[in-house]
């Protein structure tokens, strides 16, 4: 195997023997060989767009099976096998609808005419001919921007889905999915064409998290400003993890009147702030971090935990028969809930002890979104022109259990008591609990959400620049942000496709990026490494 996609890859360099992330080398030939088959249905989808042709499952499934590939998403062969076979059958039915229209069919491509092994052993062996370098013949600088596109793609994959589940789609997100994996089957295109559909990628990512911003605001409503306790009180409960609201909420639904509160943990702190979450008086507090201490925290909760999308490590044999998964999350020997029936989560919360007593821990505030934020604009504005406010600091992205990311924590603590700290995804649980106190009566430290409210976090910049009549890059805004995987990958696109420069990102820098494409993001984002919160903070306030 070799897999580079996420920032905790061996060595800095890609994991070659097994995954740091526990991905199996089973696993990683299954995933390659699905990325493979879903180039062949893009294919044919690009094709079919040509001729009047365009089938919405296969849009839904391209962007499902994507996801699915993604860091800690879904490890079981058993699982990604079925991916394989429905990718093999609608690329086949697709090419039948195409051929039909009148439209390209001719291909020789090997991922639009592959057959698929029947026995997964024989998938196995027969993935392990796609990995990320299986060619050599790919010049390094171009081989590098096809999987920052690759990786980019399964973001926004991530997105499209969770913003499908909810009701929201755009042909056009649909559209450049398959635009970008059919891309990685030429042959003919060059540096600059990479460049572009790199670029490309951040601007469709733009889209998919506003789907998704659409999706979850529409349906659950505008988050308000709302404190959640970190503490527990006594009774049976079930613990939430990953980034699904619709899975909390039917969880939520199920779950009323049966004696049963339910917590949250990592990024699904923030949906304590949605209006019709809040409202269920057994959707008590928090519970743990998202990395740091996760094992141990899932170790010692006495109910039941629901892993909803990518927020997990390896599941261990001590407790993983308290967890469930949902979506298309899949671990081996992990049970699965396909249908959002969480019937068997619930009776086994009910088999537990729970907490058998009641504990007042810290509070945390939440909520602090787009709607929030630009609803105390004007307060914000004063405080600066005022001299109030001297910068506002963005410390934003991925959690990961690799050394170095200490640094964030020290960061937040270290920034001025005239500065904001705005924050959102997994990577503020360094420092989500420290009390930076108020500016102006606003809290110095705001929760913006989680990673998949990223759009909050640009829309916020850009409605401030418009009210002091700068561009982004000119305001006292200094993006620090930290990456673990492939979401945090398409939003960096967004980034640079909005222009926005001078970001500090770290622990390290992508493995998958060569220095000669790195030259490039420096000459036209001036994009950083983190160094030392003392000298980041010296350079910024200088």
């Amino acid at each position: 195997m070799f897999c580079y996609q996420c920032e905790q890859t061996a060595k800095g360099q890609g994991c070659e023997k097994i995954g740091v992330c526990g991905k199996q080398p089973d696993v990683a030939a299954l995933h390659d060989l699905l990325t493979h088959a879903l180039q062949g249905i893009a294919l044919y989808a690009v094709e079919g767009r040509k001729a009047g042709v365009v089938d919405r499952e296969v849009n839904v499934f391209t962007c499902e099976a994507m996801f699915s590939t993604l860091t800690n998403v879904n490890f079981d062969p058993a699982d990604v096998a079925n991916f394989l076979k429905r990718a093999v059958e609608l690329r086949d039915r697709l090419k039948s609808k195409v051929k039909a229209a009148g439209g390209r069919t001719d291909f020789t491509e090997d991922a639009a005419n592959f057959k698929l092994e029947s026995t997964l052993q024989g998938m196995v062996a027969q993935g392990e001919k796609y990995g990320l370098k299986s060619d050599p013949t790919i010049n390094p600088d171009i081989l590098s921007l096809q999987h920052t596109v690759l990786f980019g793609l399964r973001g926004v994959c991530a997105y499209a889905d969770h913003a499908q589940i909810l009701g929201q789609e755009d042909d056009a997100v649909y559209a450049f999915v398959h635009e970008g994996l059919a891309a990685m089957t030429r042959k003919d295109l060059s540096l600059n064409d990479w460049v572009g559909l790199t670029l490309k990628c951040g601007e469709v990512n733009l889209k998919a998290m506003e789907l998704l911003d659409a999706g979850n605001t529409g349906t659950y409503g505008h988050p308000v400003p709302t404190k959640v306790p970190l503490g527990h009180r006594k009774g049976k409960a079930i613990l939430v993890s990953g980034h699904d609201l619709k899975d909390l909420d039917e969880l939520l639904k199920q779950t009323a009147g049966k004696g049963i509160d339910v917590y949250t943990h990592g990024e699904m702190l923030p949906t304590h702030g949605y209006p019709k979450l809040k409202q269920h008086p057994h959707f008590y507090g928090h519970y743990g971090t998202a990395w740091q201490n996760q094992q141990k925290e899932f170790a010692q909760f006495p109910g039941a935990i629901l892993m909803t999308t990518n927020c997990i490590q390896r599941p261990q044999a001590a407790y993983s028969e308290n967890i469930f998964t949902s979506g298309i999350v899949g671990w081996p020997g992990v049970p699965h809930i396909a249908d959002r029936n969480f019937a068997p989560v619930i009776r086994r919360a009910l088999d537990l002890p729970g907490f058998a007593d009641d504990s007042n821990g810290k509070e945390v505030m939440v909520g602090f979104a787009r709607n929030t934020v630009l609803g105390v604009a004007d307060k914000l504005i004063e405080a600066v022109k005022g001299k109030a406010v001297r910068h506002f600091f963005l410390v934003a992205g991925c959690d990961g259990a690799k050394p170095g990311r200490n640094y964030y924590t020290e960061f937040v603590e270290k920034v001025p008591k005239d500065c904001v700290v705005l924050t959102l995804a997994c990577g503020k649980f360094r420092f989500f609990d420290k009390d930076l106190g108020t500016i102006g009566g606003l809290p110095r430290l705001m929760d913006v959400g989680q990673c998949n409210d990223a759009y909050s976090a640009i829309q916020i910049a850009v409605a401030l620049a418009k009210a002091f009549n700068v561009g982004v890059n000119d305001l006292p805004l200094s993006m620090i942000l930290s990456w673990y995987e492939q979401k945090a990958v398409a939003i960096l696109l967004t980034l640079f496709h909005l222009g926005i420069k001078n970001i500090r990102l770290g622990p390290s820098l992508p493995a998958f990026v060569t220095p000669n494409v790195l030259d490039v993001l420096v000459k036209n984002f001036n994009i950083m490494p983190i160094s030392t919160p003392d000298e980041d903070l010296k350079a910024i306030l200088r």
